[in-house]
C-alpha cells in the first residue's frame, strides 16, 4: 500500500534567549519560581525585531530538505500550520514556496491554532495516500507569538515563544512504515476563551481595539485543568484501539508543550512512564504549532527515536482544536 513516511525533520528557534529573570525585572515580581515549579519553563526564544514567521519556516524547511537529501524543486506540496501568519492574506506557505524555489509545489496555510502541525501532518499524509502525483510534502509548524504579546500580561508574556519545525513526508510503497491513524476533535464552545480577537472581519483593527489589547493574545477565561489530559489520553487510547496496540507499545509521545504537569498526567492515565513524553519547553518556552515538530526534531537529533518506532503526535490549541496522529518511523 502506498503510504506517507516521515523522511526527515528540521527545526529552528530564534537566537534571542529570554530567561525567566527578564520578567522578574519587567513585571516587578518573582515569576521565575512559579514558572519553574508549575510549567518547568526556564528560558524561551523570541524573534529579532526584523524576524518573521516566514523566516522561521524557511530555516526549518531548509534543514529538513537537506536531511532528506532532496531539492525544493522535488516538493509537490507545502503546508504551513500557523496562527501567527506572515500576512492575513496571502498565505505564509506561498511566501515559503517562493523563498525555497519550490516551483512545482502547491501550497496553503492551515490554522487550527496549536493543534495545527498535527492537523497538517494528517492532511499531508492523506494527500500522499489519496493521489499518486504527491511524492514529497513539506509540513511546517511555525509560531511567532512574541509579536502578539502584551508585555504587561504575565499570564501570556511569560509562556509564549517563537520557533518552527518541519518534516518531509515521502510516498513509499510498504506494508508497515508511515502513517497509521489519526483523529481530529473540536470543542467550539471554548472559542471565546483564548485567542487574538482583533484583525479579522469580526473586529477590524481600529484605535479602540488597539487600546483594549484585542490585537494581542488574551486568556479570557481559565480552562478546566483536566481538559487537556483527559482529551489527550482519550485520543491516545483511540489510536491504540484503531491500530491494535497498547499505550506501552508507543516508543515516544510528542504532546503540546504548554504544561508539563498535564503531559505527566496524560502519561499516568495511560499507564506509561512519564519519560516516554519528550519535552523541550524548558529551554524554548511554549511555541504553539511549532512545539511538537521541535520536540520531535530534538529527539531525532539525540537518537531517541529510530526507524521502526511507533510514535504518537497529539496537539491541542485555541478553539478548542485537538489532533492526533500515529506514525511508524
Amino acid at each position: 500500500m502506498r503510504n506517507a513516511v516521515i523522511s526527515s525533520v528540521g527545526a529552528y528557534a530564534p537566537e534571542r534567549i529570554i530567561p525567566n529573570s527578564y520578567f522578574n525585572e519587567t513585571l516587578g515580581e518573582d515569576v521565575d519560581t512559579w514558572l519553574r515549579e508549575n510549567v518547568r519553563i526556564y528560558n524561551r526564544r523570541w524573534c529579532a525585531p526584523g524576524e518573521s514567521t516566514a523566516d522561521l519556516c524557511e530555516k526549518a524547511a531548509r534543514q529538513a530538505l537537506d536531511r532528506a537529501g532532496i531539492g525544493p524543486e522535488q516538493l509537490n506540496l507545502i503546508i504551513v500550520a500557523t496562527d501567527t501568519p506572515e500576512y492575513i492574506s496571502p498565505s505564509t506557505a506561498v511566501v515559503l514556496q517562493h523563498r525555497l524555489g519550490a516551483d512545482r509545489a502547491g501550497s496553503f496555510d492551515l490554522n487550527t491554532a496549536c493543534a495545527g502541525f498535527v492537523t497538517a501532518l494528517d492532511t499531508g499524509a492523506k494527500f500522499i495516500r489519496a493521489d499518486e502525483q504527491y511524492k514529497y510534502v513539506l509540513v511546517v509548524g511555525a509560531y511567532a507569538m512574541s509579536k502578539y504579546l502584551n508585555p504587561g500580561d504575565k499570564k501570556t508574556v511569560t509562556l509564549f515563544a517563537d520557533g518552527a519545525g518541519a518534516v518531509i513526508l515521502k510516498a513509499e510503497d510498504n506494508g508497515n512504515r508511515g502513517f497509521q491513524a489519526s483523529e481530529l476533535i473540536s470543542k467550539g464552545e471554548y472559542h471565546e476563551w483564548m485567542g487574538i480577537y482583533a484583525g479579522g472581519t469580526a473586529k477590524p483593527i481600529r484605535n479602540g481595539a488597539l487600546e483594549r489589547h484585542e490585537h494581542q493574545l488574551q486568556f479570557v477565561r481559565k480552562f478546566p485543568r483536566e481538559l487537556n489530559p483527559e482529551t489527550w489520553a482519550e485520543m491516545a487510547q483511540n489510536l491504540c484501539n484503531r491500530i491494535g496496540v497498547q499505550p506501552m507499545d508507543v516508543a515516544r509521545y510528542f504532546i503540546t508543550q504548554i504544561n508539563i504537569n498535564s503531559i505527566w498526567e496524560t502519561m499516568d492515565r495511560l499507564g506509561v512512564p512519564r519519560d516516554r513524553a519528550h519535552t523541550i519547553m524548558h529551554e524554548y518556552g511554549y511555541t504553539g504549532s511549532a512545539c511538537i515538530p521541535m520536540a520531535f526534531n530534538d529527539a531525532w537529533e539525540k537518537g531517541w527515536v529510530r526507524e521502526g518506532d511507533l510514535v504518537y503526535f497529539i496537539g491541542s490549541g485555541g478553539g478548542l482544536a485537538f489532533a492526533s496522529a500515529a506514525f511508524v518511523l
